[in-house]
């Protein structure tokens, strides 16, 4: 009975999109409790039969199974991460050890792993296509991983520290975010905000307002340690206390201290891995992932670290011979690295990356520059479609017809940050595409430009049109993967190849036809300069030893917090501690060039789904710098590449090993000299 819940009813809008018009709070903890029991029948009917055994009666009704459970859920999460109200909040944390219960009853059901591991014995003699046999092998591999071999003590056992886990997650997450809204930095004088252009101080007011500050200026946390503003704020003190506020949250002693938070988590997770049999978190977690292994992770940061830093060396003596030369000097600090980075560029490049904005307006990025080079490529088209409700009134709703005219799925761009939307940028799916379930996919991009007040347009940093290109690669890999099972659907692949895609899709933002469509002055229609964009390419490796350095510097602590022992991590009370150890071991720890993250606001691996793997950005990139010169070499934005591309990456989403998708694609392996060269680490 559905009890007049909007989510128990079959979707009314297209591609079944939620209607969430009709969603109140209150109504997705009854949909989760329906939606949880309904699948429970369903796995018990597959682990009640008789019969033994096989493809049809187990595997099929199990992805059939649960596809109440990923509408409510899908649903929810898009919501509870951008537009998280006190009442959805409270919705997770009620939900969070309730989802991680049941996602346990399903992964360590006894008769069920019998069932699985019986078809996983007998592969070689069933007639399997291949994403069938792959279906059964990852089924195996993720029950196994997850402990249903275990006896039932060590299952209770399991279950209660999944489910406090799982609380303590979504604790981190609030806490980030509370604090996050509460260090955002009041200024009671534009003056103090000099250097920012008429949009941004205009969302610094429009901020302001929204918190009834009126006649103030409040200039919003990204949840990168460096803030976007630091290049271009020319008054040294409104740059230390933007700094300031960003390295503080989650790290105060208030109610939204994450110190705590963090500590329990990693010792539950060293706890967990020492119990299904791991030595590390890392080592649980890298033991079914492309690297295989901490060592290999290890070893590839370890590697890149040293030249990293070196070059940071270099680029901090530069900075400071900047400052040295002016009336007043002083000793470089972190808030000063950005703005004196650019005072650097623009004496070696001519370039002033803040100046280049009035040719990034926001609504030709998109549709000059991603959407066009997605049509070139793949030959997909974009209409918007106004007539369909999102989640929020700052929600557009896109929808894409392939080549042949055939409905392919909708896009979501939600650009504008809110104090209801957790920092960042990322990619989810509110439907996933499948054949067995007869569904077409629906993505989400949210970004956190802030929003200019009085219906200013919005211009984008050149950071932002980086963002904008590679969540749109995230959204393409969920539109293109074409699967059966609902399993492989969208970007459901190893978390180290995720990011590959999206990695990939940035390339486009320099490629000339592309380049010359959207980047178009906002006054004049005059395209960027040729000369601008030979100094940009020129400037490719610029300040990459800082950008690597402050990167390698949180996949480091993300590993050092994931490589410790149950034991070890018993002993450990004071996070600051630890960090500066952590980073002085690989050699990162120049006070000047802050990790990306520290950890107390490290949503990446703390709330998020990549602890122990915040390296697969890097390990990624491998494969993203490797194809970036097939492309080059084989004509780049054509139809042939982008087919190609389509058909045996983006379109086979989780349904192959990644890396043997990869090997389809490239003909070989991917080699490590292309990502070197772009990093300036070759030497």
């Amino acid at each position: 009975m559905t009890n007049g819940n909007p989510l128990l009813s079959p979707a009314t809008l297209p591609y079944d999109l939620p209607d969430y018009r009709e969603i109140e709070p209150q109504h997705y903890l009854p949909a989760f409790e329906e939606a949880f029991a309904q699948q429970r029948a369903e796995v018990a009917a597959i682990t009640r039969a008789r019969s033994m055994p096989t493809f049809e009666n187990t595997l099929v009704p199990l992805e059939e199974s649960g596809r109440l459970l990923a509408d409510v859920a899908h649903a929810f999460y898009t919501v509870s991460s951008a537009d998280a109200t006190p009442e959805i909040e409270a919705v997770e944390e009620r939900l969070a050890p309730l989802m991680s219960a049941h996602r346990d009853a399903i992964q360590l059901d006894p008769q069920l792993y019998w069932r699985i591991s019986t078809l996983h014995e007998r592969l070689d003699d069933l007639e399997l296509e291949p994403e069938q046999r792959y279906l059964v092998e990852r089924h195996h591999r993720e029950m196994t991983h997850a402990g249903a071999g275990l006896d039932d003590a060590a299952k209770e056992t399991l279950v209660a520290l999944n489910q406090r886990l799982s609380t303590l997650t979504t604790t981190f997450e609030k806490n980030l975010l509370a604090d996050s809204n509460d260090l955002a930095v009041v200024f009671d004088s534009a003056d103090d905000l000099a250097g920012l252009t008429d949009g941004e101080l205009s969302a610094a007011a429009q901020a302001a307002t929204d918190r009834g500050l009126e006649g103030s200026w409040v200039v919003t946390l990204t949840l990168p340690t460096g803030h976007p503003y630091l290049s271009s704020l020319t008054v040294r003190e409104s740059r230390r206390r933007i700094m300031a506020a960003s390295r503080a949250r989650g790290s105060r002693d208030n109610e939204h201290d994450n110190r705590g938070v963090l500590r329990e988590i990693v010792r539950l997770r060293a706890e967990r891995a020492a119990l299904l049999g791991y030595e590390t978190h890392a080592g649980y977690v890298l033991a079914d992932q492309t690297a295989g292994s901490p060592e290999a992770v290890h070893s590839l940061l370890r590697r890149l670290a040293e030249p990293a830093a070196r070059n940071a060396r270099r680029e901090k003596a530069a900075l400071q011979a900047v400052i040295d030369a002016e009336p007043e000097p002083f000793a470089l600090e972190p808030h000063d690295w950005a703005f004196y980075t650019e005072k650097v560029r623009a004496a070696e490049y001519a370039l002033d990356r803040a100046a280049l904005r009035p040719w990034f307006e926001a609504e030709r990025v998109l549709r000059d520059g991603v959407f066009r080079a997605a049509t070139e490529l793949y030959g997909v088209t974009f209409t918007e479609r106004p007539d369909i409700p999102a989640y929020h009134p700052d929600v557009r709703v896109f929808e894409l017809h392939n080549a042949d005219g055939s409905p392919l799925g909708l896009y979501l761009l939600d650009l504008y940050t809110r104090d209801t939307k957790r920092g960042g940028a990322w990619m989810n799916s509110i439907v996933s595409q499948s054949h067995l379930r007869g569904t077409k996919p629906v993505v989400v991009n949210n970004l956190n430009v802030p929003k200019p007040g009085g219906g200013a347009r919005t211009l984008l940093t050149l950071d932002e049109v980086t963002t904008l290109f590679h969540e749109f690669g995230h959204a393409l890999h969920g539109l293109f993967a074409t699967v059966t099972y609902p399993h492989f659907a969208g970007t459901n692949v190893f978390r180290d190849f995720v990011e590959f895609p999206s990695q990939v899709n940035e390339m486009w933002i320099y490629w000339p036809e592309v380049l010359s469509a959207y980047a178009r002055h906002i006054d004049t229609d005059e395209p960027l300069p040729a000369d601008v964009v030979e100094r940009l390419h020129a400037s490719e490796t610029f300040n990459q030893g800082f950008a690597t350095s402050e990167y390698l510097a949180a996949s480091w602590l993300d590993q050092a917090w994931h490589s410790v022992t149950a034991a070890e991590a018993g002993t450990i009370d004071d996070v600051a501690v630890f960090e500066a150890a952590a980073l002085a071991d690989i050699g990162l720890d120049d006070p000047t060039v802050p990790t990306r993250y520290s950890s107390t606001y490290f949503a990446h691996v703390f709330s998020g789904g990549y602890s122990a793997g915040y390296y697969s950005y890097i390990w990624s990139e491998v494969l993203d710098a490797d194809t970036v010169d097939w492309f080059r070499e084989n004509g780049g934005l054509v139809r042939t590449n982008g087919d190609r591309f389509r058909e045996r990456l983006l379109g086979v989403g989780g349904s192959k090993d990644p890396l043997e998708a990869y090997r389809d694609f490239r003909g070989r392996d991917a080699e490590i000299a292309p990502l070197l060269k772009r990093r300036g680490l070759a030497d």
